[in-house]
């Protein structure tokens, strides 16, 4: 074992090796910092150029991008509010309040140094449990990962805000939505409508950008200042290692959490951010903040979705079944490369296995390294006026947005969880809930109906169901003392906490806008009820039980706005309550639209074109020499990203007519 340990160790401190991770890091870091690709992407970019290398060296290469891009990724979701990944999602929940109040820095610096431990903390519980994980993974059945499903739902009792009703009818929604397409269990197509693009369902990159993205920059552009409100930048990145030093038992917690789901096949990679984040809010007793810019919102989910990178290699090593959709891209560069995945890693392979295992480590030092040395310069863009930002953000979200399926579709379907994300954050209803049911709704469906196969229903009194059952009631009680809620701070209309309930035609014509989004809500519910049965009976048990239990929470919360009382049921229109002096809500959304339009006309890049000549000197108040400037910059920073994907635009109606060279196809 002694030989084994030494032979992986000179391995990876030679210069060779050292290089290369090096050259993966600095890669990963730049496909981080773009939104929407993640590692998927990048992987698949390096691809290429593995023919030729030596086994170490490009295992080097690629570990190095597998381990930073959760680093790296944190950039858009701190500064823009634009879920980097879907492993960055909870860090926007306090990262970019953190960043509107001029602490861009303090909260970046947190981030990566909390991502440095995760991806340290989980390299080593994967070197300890590499020769005794194998039968603790096995013992995990479709009915544990079931019972795992309900767990990470479990979540919506912290996510769900000042409304708890709002919260579950917004997980309500996210399941319902995350049923669209096949059923796991028959092939069933639902609620598809003809609709092609719904075939495959909708992508989680879409949902993340539209319910999170969107909303945040129609809300700056209606007020035209920067992102930092108050135009400093904090303490900067030696504060935010501090703010870490305070709080290192929270890390090593989520560290650990994020190691141990991570591990678990199909299930780490989208949740156990929301996971470590919930578990943040459930366990912080001393002024918790969370939603409104809690440093700890920050420190839990960075901790592990670094850690949950070393737990996903155990199962992509051992038994070669990925634990996410990058460790799929790793899994088929290990083949490329001749190593065969499996039990023959720990034992005829130990040293290659080590030789893996210490370079995510080593990888995820020099990427967090990079990071942190980057933040305080990377953080002044807070301080721009966020005019002059927008349409590179604008830019950047509907070329993320594209990388889902790459046809015109994906700006469509941007656009109307823009829309859905926009008037859910003015009404109160909790983001997060909704994309933890849409997140959660296939794999829960999927295992359910593998565990009623395999066990009958006999599966729910298993030891391990019963503990992972134990662990979700305990969480859902602690959950409901401590929800947290991303709409803003209490406005004055909430502060009113006595006298009489208002007539029942004052409550409406106080709520009739958000009993619309409402009544919308309950429509679609009553669509997925009415679609699903027409399907047989395991293609429509779970959108059925899930529209169901919707329509109630739905059809309780339109009551509540009846005949409720605002500050006893958070049923407040925060819009119209806080922001009399900014501009209508069309004035940002506008501008989405505008580009979204003009790419179905001639084709993303005419379309970017004409809209930073228009988006500029109108909105900007740009002069000539800026417009030429930052036009070019834009469409030069597209063009290398869509070169280096090997990617063709969105054509439009021109394309269709004319036979274009890129890249304007």
């Amino acid at each position: 074992m002694v030989e084994i340990f030494l032979s992986a160790l000179t391995d990876i401190l030679s210069l060779q090796h050292i290089g290369f991770m090096l050259g993966g890091v600095v890669l990963g870091l730049m496909v981080g910092i773009f939104p929407g690709l993640g590692g998927i992407a990048g992987l698949s970019m390096l691809m290429p150029f593995l023919y030729g290398l030596d086994t170490v060296s490009a295992l080097a290469l690629l570990i190095g991008l597998v381990a930073v891009i959760p680093t790296s990724d944190t950039f858009a979701s701190v500064l823009m509010g634009i879920p980097g990944s879907s492993a960055s999602q909870a860090t926007v929940l306090d990262g970019f309040p953190l960043s509107k109040q001029g602490q861009a820095a303090r909260a970046l610096s947190a981030a990566f140094f909390s991502s440095l431990v995760g991806g340290v903390i989980g390299a080593i519980i994967l070197t300890g449990f590499v020769l005794i994980a194998r039968p603790l993974i096995l013992a995990f059945s479709s009915a544990e990962l079931f019972m795992l499903s309900i767990f990470g739902l479990s979540m919506v009792g912290v996510l769900a805000g000042r409304s708890l009703v709002k919260g579950l009818s917004a997980c309500g929604l996210g399941l319902v939505i995350g049923s669209i397409g096949g059923a796991p269990a028959t092939g069933e197509f639902r609620m598809v409508y003809g609709v092609d693009y719904l075939y495959d369902g909708v992508p989680l990159v879409i949902v993340g950008l539209g319910l999170f993205a969107v909303p945040e920059i129609v809300d700056l552009l209606r007020r035209d200042r920067a992102i930092a409100t108050d135009g400093r930048l904090g303490s900067g990145w030696i504060e935010g290692i501090r703010d870490w030093g305070r709080n290192w038992w929270l890390s090593l917690r989520c560290s650990g959490i994020g190691a141990v789901i991570g591990s678990i096949p199909g299930l780490g990679g989208t949740v156990v951010d929301w996971i470590a984040y919930g578990h943040a809010v459930q366990s912080t007793k001393k002024d918790p903040k969370f939603g409104q810019g809690d440093i700890r919102g920050v420190i839990a989910p960075e901790s592990a979705n670094n850690a949950k990178e070393g737990g996903g290699l155990l199962p992509t090593l051992m038994f070669g079944i990925p634990g996410s959709g990058s460790m799929a891209i790793f899994l088929a560069g290990m083949v490329l490369l001749g190593i065969q995945p499996g039990p023959g890693m720990v034992s005829n392979d130990l040293d290659l296995t080590y030789t893996i295992i210490w370079s995510l480590a080593l990888a995820n030092v020099l990427g967090a390294g990079l990071c942190i040395a980057l933040a305080l310069p990377i953080s002044r863009l807070t301080l721009i006026p966020f005019p002059l930002l927008a349409p590179f953000i604008i830019m950047v979200i509907c070329f993320a947005a594209f990388q889902a399926t790459r046809i015109f579709e994906d700006l469509f379907a941007l656009l109307i969880f823009g829309l859905i994300g926009i008037y859910m954050r003015r009404f109160g209803w909790p983001r997060p809930a909704l994309l933890i049911g849409f997140v959660l709704a296939t794999q829960a469906e999927t295992y359910l109906y593998q565990a009623v196969q395999f066990y009958g229903w006999d599966f729910m009194w298993r030891t391990g169901v019963l503990i992972i059952a134990g662990i979700t009631v305990g969480s859902v009680i602690l959950g409901m003392r401590a929800r947290i809620d991303d709409s803003g701070p209490v406005t004055r209309e909430e502060e009113v906490t006595d006298g009489p309930r208002p007539p029942v035609a004052e409550a409406i014509r106080r709520r009739y806008p958000q009993m619309l989004f409402t009544l919308a809500a309950l429509a679609l519910f009553g669509a997925a009820i009415h679609d699903a049965l027409g399907k047989s009976f395991l293609g429509q048990v779970f959108p059925l039980l899930a529209g169901s239990v919707a329509v109630l929470f739905g059809g309780g919360l339109l009551l509540l706005q009846l005949f409720g009382r605002d500050n006893a049921t958070g049923l407040y229109d925060t819009e119209a309550v806080r922001d009399e002096d900014a501009r209508p809500l069309w004035s940002g959304a506008i501008w989405l639209v505008l580009l979204v339009g003009l790419t179905w006309l001639v084709g993303f890049i005419l379309a970017l074109l004409a809209f930073f000549l228009t988006y500029l000197p109108v909105r900007a108040k740009a002069g000539p020499v800026r417009i030429v400037v930052l036009t070019g910059f834009g469409l030069a920073v597209v063009l290398v990203m869509a070169n280096a994907l090997n990617l063709n635009f969105p054509g439009g109606l021109l394309q269709d007519a004319y036979r274009l060279p890129w890249p304007l196809r």
